[in-house]
């Protein structure tokens, strides 16, 4: 290959340090039928408009959601995006700037990465935020193992409230760390009982709210439990939007928040890019990961922005790191702060009011459905229906009506037939009345 600098030989040695035969060796953890199914044949010899053609068809075969009605949600969330929003963070500055290493060159990124760390800190109620951390997810996942470094603990708790992909990668980040984590079942109806659980050895407990199933708690008392038992209650938000509406996770009593922003940040876009939030308390700021902005002044009085606080490995920390995360996720952060400052308070506000109210609206209809069972008894934007069917196929049933209605659990949840009939719906802003009544309408055909 002429713009591959790597030889046979060089490749053949690198697996060899690894232990596997092949390139193909190091994916042997992907399913044979998830890689199956992601066999693309595309000539070698093809043009690039060939190529673009190709890609259009197959695109084509999507249910676009700017195209339909769509309901989804579970932890990516459709919501309006300024014009305006695409054209400040498009500028060349925004675009070519890098990782803020040599800050008298990097004001301007750092500046925005500071009014980012503000604005997360201000809708979490938390005392400080970080940025550079991938997704919530992710995000997560660095907040059990700061929690186990905090309390020199290694057990963690995972409510089943919790998005399954943050429990997934949360799990597979513990995995290799002498660090010990119990998942609970799913919760659809928000009986589980976490205070019950804590004790002297738990570093830490993770919730959710709103819950993966739609269900709002106020995790107080869960965080005086945990105080008083030595360990730290980390809550996650998936829906950084519902903050403008409801109790504040740092008003609860939290020590660690995460949460993606994709919701404020970004469309869609088959599930991401997202972007990390992170918050915590002062106290445990020296075992925060990722980066820390913080505004000084130059030695002529000026005001700007440094790094403060760079626990990465790169910098040098080696073993030390509190994170091996390797992004700065910049441009995206750039998207949730710009689009946080169009909103301004009173309008994230109204926003997170425009989504209960359509969210409402939606489950007053369902709820004179026949067949139709609404789970929690409160909710923001997004709640658990329980179908007299299996809703996989009633999803499908809507989708070849050109409605994206919701998702159903068992593709999160494939191992537990108890939650085959339940579906998730979420209606944000960008929800009409008269898309939820031809969701309603729709479903009332596909239930009969």
């Amino acid at each position: 290959m002429r713009y591959l600098p790597l030889s046979d030989q060089n490749r053949a040695e690198m697996l060899g340090s690894v232990g596997v035969a092949s390139v193909d060796d190091l994916f042997a953890d992907i399913p044979a039928a998830a890689k199956a199914k992601a066999k693309f044949d595309l000539s070698n010899t093809m043009s690039e408009m060939e190529v673009e053609r190709v890609l259009s068809a197959v695109a084509a075969k999507n249910l676009n959601a700017s195209q339909a009605p769509s309901f989804l949600g579970a932890g990516n969330y459709r919501h309006h995006t300024p014009a305006s929003l695409d054209y400040i963070i498009q500028r060349g500055e925004f675009l070519t700037a890098y990782t803020p290493y040599q800050p008298e060159i990097s004001q301007g990124t750092l500046q925005a990465i500071y009014e980012f760390q503000t604005q997360v800190a201000l809708i979490t109620g938390m005392e400080v935020a970080n940025a550079s951390m991938y997704d919530g997810a992710t995000a997560c996942a660095e907040a059990a193992t700061m929690a186990c470094r905090v309390t020199k603990r290694a057990k963690v708790l995972v409510s089943g409230s919790v998005h399954p992909h943050y429990r997934d990668v949360t799990a597979t980040a513990l995995r290799f760390m002498d660090m010990n984590i119990e998942c609970l079942a799913p919760d659809p109806v928000g009986i589980e009982d976490l205070i019950g659980r804590v004790g002297p050895d738990l570093a830490c407990v993770i919730v959710q709210t709103p819950g993966f199933f739609g269900h709002l708690n106020d995790y107080t008392a869960l965080a005086e439990a945990c105080h008083a038992a030595g360990a730290l209650l980390v809550i996650c938000v998936a829906e950084p939007v519902s903050l403008g509406l409801l109790k504040s996770p740092g008003a609860m009593g939290a020590d660690i928040v995460v949460g993606d922003g994709q919701s404020i940040a970004t469309p869609t876009c088959f599930g991401g890019p997202g972007v990390g939030l992170f918050t915590t308390r002062e106290k445990f700021i020296r075992q925060m990961p990722g980066r820390l902005a913080g505004e000084t002044v130059d030695e002529n009085g000026r005001r700007g922005w440094v790094l403060t606080l760079s626990t990465r490995e790169q910098h040098i920390r080696r073993e030390k790191a509190t994170s091996n995360i390797c992004t700065n996720s910049g441009l995206i952060a750039l998207a949730f702060s710009v689009h946080m400052t169009l909103l301004g308070e009173a309008g994230f506000r109204r926003l997170a009011e425009l989504n209960h109210a359509h969210a409402a609206l939606l489950a007053d209809k369902l709820e004179a459905l026949k067949g139709v069972k609404i789970l929690p008894t409160a909710f923001f934007n997004e709640f658990a229906v329980q179908l007299s069917k299996p809703a996989a196929p009633v999803v499908e049933a809507l989708a070849k009506r050109n409605i994206l209605g919701g998702i159903p659990v068992s593709r999160f949840y494939p191992t537990y037939p108890e939650l085959e009939n339940i579906l998730l719906l979420t209606a944000t802003e960008m929800n009409t009345e008269a898309d939820i009544d031809i969701l309603v309408n729709a479903l009332k055909e596909v239930l009969s």
